[in-house]
């Protein structure tokens, strides 16, 4: 827990002010502070400066600060992480000796680690209503006197997130400021492989000189994210994954005598984990604490001969089609952009208006279609995925779905199939264990074959017409693209056995039935 610090310090003389005293470099040169790049326009503008062990530094940091940033920004504040030097006394010491009523000082009683202390100061900055935040380094590793490049073009709106990289030349390179080859080349390796993994072109990953529309973080969960240096990474994640905008701005390199406390080959491998954990997590594969509101247990499978790449075939173009069971209606957003009208019908609907529905009605699927059988016509294609082994009852839908299918409609209904090879392998062993999704999704109530399956339908008033056999969802099990060559090869090798032995391999049971 954080403890704010007002000093009680009574002086007989008048508190000295701050000199700005930059680095040589900034002297002289046209990157001299300009009163309409460091104006705040109306924003509240906090600094944060992570702090740890920095009883040598920290006084530096805060002399580089431009006098015209100190004008414009509301709080400059130090989070010292538990240092176990007098960094925080020297920083108390600095707010009592000195006319800067903007500075706050704040400690954690025990050291919540780089990760941590970042979400504790985003946390502070947010519910105090401030609009941007700098993350600036107590150890004199980054520009204090590029804090208004860095939030400029989030006070103009260019931006969601600022990140200084080193990595640009504008400055001369990293090299020329010192940064060791080896650390030079594992930046480089990582940031192409993040590039390449992420879909994204950044010229680096690692500077953690950074700043951050608050109203646009305040939309990322932190809490669960790492609290180790590797939350930099976790960050740029979920910007990208969430759609905000990032800029990157030139910064230079400043090697020193601060101690590092980064391993470099733990460092890379936390890397390599948490890219792996959101793909894992973004493609259903499995849900990790960190990216947990990216999980969707029931996602669009975009694979070859899977349900939806079936449905899509089957449905075509130009179709008024309703979807049972469109949550959050993914895949009918899909079928609007191919021309179809799309009404969807689910117990808790998810639908943004963007997608583009037609129509969308809650209904207890329990008791059929609701006001979707009475109000919403006749329909050339019916969805039905997933529904029937969750009531405990399909009749009565199945009675509605055939009132409003069209008399050369088509139903196409999608069942697990519960005699998968799996399944059968399971319960050789002498197990039959539910989980959260799949064959044995705790939720299912009932269970089919593909027999059942087209019994059902036919008991209540549809013929059936046609089938087709989803193969195993390997993209549930592996973090592959669905385009990946791999997957691809894979799928058809997996086609290939599920057409010699359907009842063993399918692992969904698609029926086409008509009235």
């Amino acid at each position: 827990m954080s403890t704010p610090v007002i000093p009680g310090v009574h002086l007989d003389r008048q508190p000295l002010e701050l000199p700005f005293e930059p680095l040589p470099q900034f002297q002289q040169s046209a990157l001299e502070e300009s009163p309409e790049r460091a104006s705040n326009r109306g924003k509240r503008i906090g600094i944060f400066i992570v702090a740890y062990n920095a009883l040598t530094t920290l006084s530096k940091v805060l002399k580089r600060i431009t006098p015209e940033v100190w004008k414009n920004v509301e709080q400059v504040v130090v989070f010292d992480d538990a240092s176990q030097d007098a960094t925080y006394e020297l920083a108390v010491g600095i707010q009592a000796m000195t006319n800067l009523p903007k500075l706050r000082v704040l400690k954690h009683r025990k050291n919540l680690g780089y990760g941590g202390n970042q979400k504790a100061g985003y946390k502070y900055f947010i519910e105090q209503g401030f609009d941007i935040v700098v993350l600036l380094h107590g150890d004199g590793q980054y520009a204090p006197e590029l804090l208004s490049h860095m939030y400029a073009p989030l006070v103009r709106g260019e931006a969601d997130a600022v990140f200084g990289s080193r990595m640009m030349k504008d400055f001369g390179g990293p090299l020329k400021g010192g940064m060791p080859l080896y650390k030079y080349i594992g930046n480089r390796v990582l940031t192409a492989f993040e590039n390449r993994a992420l879909g994204l072109n950044l010229t680096e990953f690692h500077s953690g000189y950074r700043a951050y529309n608050l109203h646009a973080l305040s939309q990322i969960k932190l809490d669960k994210m790492t609290d180790d240096f590797h939350f930099d990474t976790e960050i740029i994640i979920k910007l990208h994954h969430q759609n905000f905008r990032i800029k990157e701005v030139p910064i230079p390199t400043f090697y020193g005598d601060e101690i590092c406390y980064v391993n470099g080959l733990k460092y890379a491998k936390a890397i390599v984990r948490a890219v792996n954990r959101y793909h894992a997590t973004a493609r259903s594969v499995r849900s990790y604490p960190e990216y947990e509101e990216y999980f969707v247990p029931y996602a669009i499978k975009r694979s070859l001969f899977s349900c939806h790449y079936f449905a899509a075939k089957l449905i075509g173009t130009d179709q008024r089609v309703l979807e049972i069971g469109c949550g959050d209606g993914s895949f009918g957003t899909e079928l609007v952009r191919a021309g179809n009208q799309v009404v969807g019908v689910d117990p808790n609907p998810q639908v943004p208006l963007s997608a583009g529905y037609a129509n969308v009605v809650q209904a207890d699927l329990e008791h059929g279609l609701g006001d979707a059988a009475r109000t919403s016509g006749q329909f050339d294609r019916i969805l039905v995925f997933d529904i029937l082994e969750h009531l405990r009852d399909p009749a009565r839908l199945l009675e509605d779905c055939r009132k409003v299918l069209g008399p050369r409609g088509k139903m196409i209904v999608s069942v697990p199939n519960a005699v998968n090879v799996t399944v059968r392998l399971m319960v050789l062993f002498g197990a039959f264990r539910y989980s959260d999704r799949g064959i044995l999704d705790w939720s299912h109530l009932r269970f089919f074959t593909a027999r059942t399956a087209r019994q059902l339908l036919e008991k209540n008033g549809f013929r059936v017409t046609a089938r087709r056999n989803t193969i195993m969802p390997l993209e549930r099990i592996i973090a592959l693209r669905p385009d990946s060559k791999l997957l691809r090869v894979a799928n058809w090798l997996l086609r290939g056995l599920t057409a010699v032995a359907p009842g063993l391999f399918a692992y969904e049971i698609m029926l086409v039935a008509e009235r």
